[in-house]
């Protein structure tokens, strides 16, 4: 089991260069083999969950070649079936969009049901309403949801609740459907804007995207291209969150500041200097931050996934902070964690009650999921002392070379599978 073994107390200080954005690059990949013709995909993350649904569609049959870390390239001509193997779909959520990219090109699919981190319930009746509208059968079948159809005529689709998942994945098939489709109530992230970009370079036809209302003129069939991943914005608001939680001074590289303005205004509302340039942001944290509460909400709300980071600098801020999380209701399972090294939080239903310390204390700790891994070692790097996490294989789903990155801003950190390198570590870094 591979863990991080950590010696806080360093400022995080330099330059890091952000990767391609994990959420936009699963979309864009299962959509990719929409094609007959050759995509090449540039600035994709090299992480398990990339990796893991490479391996998934080279599984029904998809030719992929690598061509460098952050290079590959997709044929979907050589698909032979159109049925994903449980093996590789549990690992991942992001496996459902393999719907909406097999169900658009054959009007048929057969994909289990997804996997991922557990942080709450992740219901997928909307993309199965919207398949539905277009004219799909879908039912649940031993675990597995199966989808078929004729042919796909556009509708008009009114999404119940605000879901990125469902978004993607209805307008991936609508954008092959016979007429035009409206989405209203669509999800604005900067990933569903990337992947109507990709669509549309292939060929498709869609306007709206990044605002509430998405509408699609369907099309006969796509063509091959050359598609650059957009910015990872979470992997930029961990680092920016460590600056502060660290005291550190970072520039953050490769990022869009306007995907990051929720995260940037929170930062200066507690204290933090932010400064924005073309492509980077800059994060220094001088003195000790204040108090703010802060509530998740859809883009370009505060996002959830920068909510356990968040918590993690608000529980060294001076004062009481309040967090709500609107939108999964599992997402405070780091808390006792965290208390394990001294933090002060309690939880009430979707609302932690955080009381500011002056610093954590090193300590032995599990991650329990992907974006509350990147917090705990956001803490345990501020911590005085060493830490042992565990269970990174949740961090290493969504962060590239996070331990790299981290030592390359003067972090005392080593990815380790034994209780001997432990000890290793500890005596280099004077842990005895």
């Amino acid at each position: 089991m591979e863990q991080y073994v950590i010696k806080g107390g360093n400022p995080l200080v330099g330059e890091v260069e952000i990767a391609g954005a994990k959420n936009a690059a699963l979309p864009i990949i299962s959509a990719a083999i929409m094609t007959d013709e050759t995509v090449t995909l540039e600035n994709l993350p090299d992480v398990n969950d990339v990796n893991v649904l490479l391996d998934s569609i080279r599984g029904i049959g998809a030719y992929v070649e690598r061509i460098d870390r952050h290079t590959v390239k997709i044929n979907g001509s050589t698909i032979h079936g159109c049925a994903v193997e449980y093996e590789y779909i549990k690992k991942i959520r992001a496996s459902y969009y393999l719907l909406g990219a097999l169900l658009g090109k054959y009007n048929n699919a057969s994909v289990p049901l997804p996997g991922g981190c557990n942080i709450g319930s992740r219901p997928i009746d909307q993309h199965l309403k919207g398949f539905r509208a277009i004219g799909a059968n879908v039912k649940i079948d031993h675990g597995t949801i199966v989808a078929t159809c004729d042919h796909m005529t556009g509708a008009h689709i009114f999404m119940d609740i605000v879901s990125v998942g469902a978004t993607i994945n209805i307008m991936m098939a609508a954008s092959r459907a016979v007429g035009r489709t409206i989405i209203e109530n669509a999800a604005k992230e900067p990933h569903v804007v990337d992947v109507a970009n990709f669509l549309n370079s292939m060929g498709a036809n869609i306007r709206g995207a990044g605002t509430d209302v998405i509408r699609i003129n369907g099309v006969s069939g796509f063509h091959g291209c050359t598609y650059a991943i957009v910015p990872d914005m979470i992997e930029a608001g961990t680092f920016m969150m460590a600056a502060a939680a660290t005291k550190g001074d970072i520039i953050v590289k490769n990022v869009i500041p306007k995907h990051m303005e929720a995260v940037s205004a929170k930062l200066l509302e507690i204290g933090c200097e932010v400064e924005e340039f073309d492509d980077s942001i800059r994060v220094v944290a001088a003195k000790r931050l204040q108090r703010t509460h802060v509530k998740t909400q859809p883009y370009p709300g505060f996002p959830t996934d920068m909510q356990p980071q968040m918590s993690v600098v608000l529980a060294l801020a001076q004062g009481t902070s309040i967090v709500t999380e609107s939108i999964f209701e599992n997402r405070f399972k780091y808390v006792d964690e965290l208390s394990r090294m001294g933090a002060n939080i309690k939880v009430e239903s979707n609302t932690a009650i955080i009381d500011g310390i002056e610093g954590f204390t090193g300590a032995q700790i599990t991650s329990p999921d992907l974006r509350a891994g990147a917090a705990l070692v956001i803490a345990a790097l501020q911590a005085d002392g060493y830490s042992v996490i565990d269970d990174i294989i949740y961090i290493l789903r969504g962060y590239e070379d996070f331990d790299g990155k981290l030592r390359s801003l003067g972090a005392e950190i080593e990815k380790v599978s034994t209780e001997s390198e432990i000890q290793k570590f500890k005596m280099k870094n004077g842990c005895m």
